[in-house]
């Protein structure tokens, strides 16, 4: 079992298949959190070096700064220690002018009166500090040495007296225990609000007294590594929580939900409840206000890991309307409920939305391409008329049953052309009719062209375009008894007809 755990780590566990035993899941060990629920930040700083008499430059910061217990043990021994120092002095004066012998002229003046040893002596200098004044211990004039002494006790008393009772003062208003009444939730949750994938948790202030000015900020603190390879093991990133429309500026007087939109600009865009399970971040939250009994600045701190934020969950409410006023109830505040919430990030709903609809797909637009369709070959002479110069000069020219017949087979959706020139070939056989000699004439067909543009446009457009005029047709032979007719064709025709 020992080798097990040294091969495959302290997490390994043997399962044991016999009936009656349960499996137990290994134990997760406890995130290191940046910053505990509390508020307090786990950081220690060591190796300073030379760098500690920074501390003693702030010394009033410092103690500040200490816990109650070395700040009580410095009060005391600061008091004491000075109370012993000046009584030895005054003690000793007392010893060197004589005033502790007993055998001393009865017309002789000490340098305090009725001071004959040390304990003596320590009780009026308490006398002296403290301004107890009972009238039995008292200094002479005939000791300048006594006067001096006494004016450095009231000037060191002063300054210790002001240092020590200030930094108690301040210790004991400081806003750190306003932030106790500061409430927040235990976990955050993620669901939909307004139709959007939102981040929340919820704020709460114990007491009636407001917080002035009250703002909240929220960092995402999660190791990363850029580009250049460098590892950022707490790089700290902005959380959105209305920054831009103002509404970080919180109106503390109930509980508010705080809520963060996940959108392309958020670190959680991809974020989706699989990989929630596998993420280790940790989110920051910090309320800044002033208090309103004080006017101190108040600031408390809270965090959330990744085990707990909880994915389509949404907050219990906690407010209800009673006769005359609004009860909050706290006992609902942590509390949470599940709500339908898509598993999928904001990322992958974004890129599903994007994707064309297969039945919305627009079918390709056929081009249009030259058509007599919409010419009737049965019209009568306004008909004639409204067709384009070249097909009016065709039928001027004698031939107008090959019109006709031009006319009624391009009319024919199976043997559409793109010009003249593309007709079919049952087109260009026209000018040999079966029973005539072969004196008959075809006609030579050429591709239209407008310009540098292929002609691609319906017979409607045929009056505004600008044909050339149509050469003379030129007499083909007839086809000869043995061959095909095709062969009979001009080289250019049958070039073309080859390529079709």
């Amino acid at each position: 079992m020992s080798a097990l755990r040294r091969k495959f780590g302290e997490d390994y566990q043997v399962v044991n298949t016999n009936r009656g035993s349960t499996y137990t899941a290994p134990i997760k060990k406890k995130r290191q959190r940046f910053v505990e629920k509390n508020g307090r930040c786990n950081v220690q700083h060591g190796n300073l070096g030379g760098e500690t008499s920074r501390y003693i430059s702030d010394l009033f910061t410092t103690l500040v700064d200490l816990k109650w217990r070395w700040n009580l043990l410095i009060f005391i021994l600061t008091y004491t220690i000075a109370w012993l120092v000046m009584a030895s002095m005054w003690w000793i004066i007392a010893y060197i002018r004589g005033d502790l012998n007993d055998g001393r002229d009865p017309d002789y003046t000490p340098c305090v009166a009725n001071v004959y040893n040390f304990p003596s002596a320590f009780l009026f200098f308490i006398e002296t500090e403290a301004t107890i004044g009972y009238g039995y211990r008292y200094i002479t004039e005939k000791c300048p040495e006594g006067i001096i002494l006494f004016l450095f006790q009231s000037l060191l008393g002063s300054i210790v007296d002001a240092f020590l009772i200030g930094c108690m003062f301040i210790k004991m208003s400081q806003p750190k225990k306003r932030a106790e009444t500061l409430m927040f939730s235990q976990d955050a949750v993620i669901s939909q609000r307004d139709g959007k994938l939102c981040l929340m948790f919820r704020v709460g202030n114990l007491r009636n007294s407001h917080m002035v000015s009250a703002q909240i900020r929220c960092k995402l603190i999660k190791s990363r590594q850029t580009p250049e390879g460098e590892f950022l093991p707490l790089d700290q990133c902005e959380l959105d929580v209305g920054f831009g429309t103002g509404a970080d500026q919180l109106f503390l007087v109930s509980p508010l939900t705080i809520c963060h939109e996940i959108n392309p600009k958020s670190p959680f865009f991809d974020l989706s409840q699989r990989s929630l399970m596998s993420e280790q971040f940790e989110i920051v939250v910090i309320l800044e206000g002033i208090v309103e009994t004080t006017g101190m600045t108040c600031q408390a701190r809270t965090s959330y890991t990744e085990d707990e934020v909880l994915w389509g969950h949404r907050f219990l409410p906690v407010m209800s309307l009673e006769e005359g006023f609004f009860r909050v109830d706290y006992s609902q505040f942590h509390s949470t409920f599940e709500v339908p919430t898509p598993p999928y990030s904001v990322k992958e709903h974004e890129e599903k939305s994007s994707l064309p609809s297969p039945v919305a797909t627009p079918l390709p637009q056929r081009d249009r391409v030259f058509s007599m369709d919409c010419i009737d070959a049965g019209g009568g002479e306004e008909r004639v008329g409204r067709l384009p110069s070249k097909l009016q000069r065709m039928s001027s020219s004698g031939k107008d049953e090959l019109q006709r017949k031009v006319l009624k087979l391009s009319s024919q959706p199976t043997e559409k052309a793109s010009s003249t020139g593309d007709l079919p070939l049952k087109l260009q056989r026209l000018g040999s009719v079966p029973g005539q000699g072969e004196a008959d004439d075809r006609l030579k067909l050429k591709p239209l062209k407008v310009g540098s543009e292929p002609m691609t446009h319906s017979t409607g457009d045929l009056q505004q375009l600008t044909l050339a005029p149509i050469p003379t047709p030129v007499p083909i032979p007839a086809p000869s008894a043995g061959g095909r007719p095709e062969d009979n064709l001009p080289a250019k025709l049958r070039r073309m007809n080859a390529d079709r």
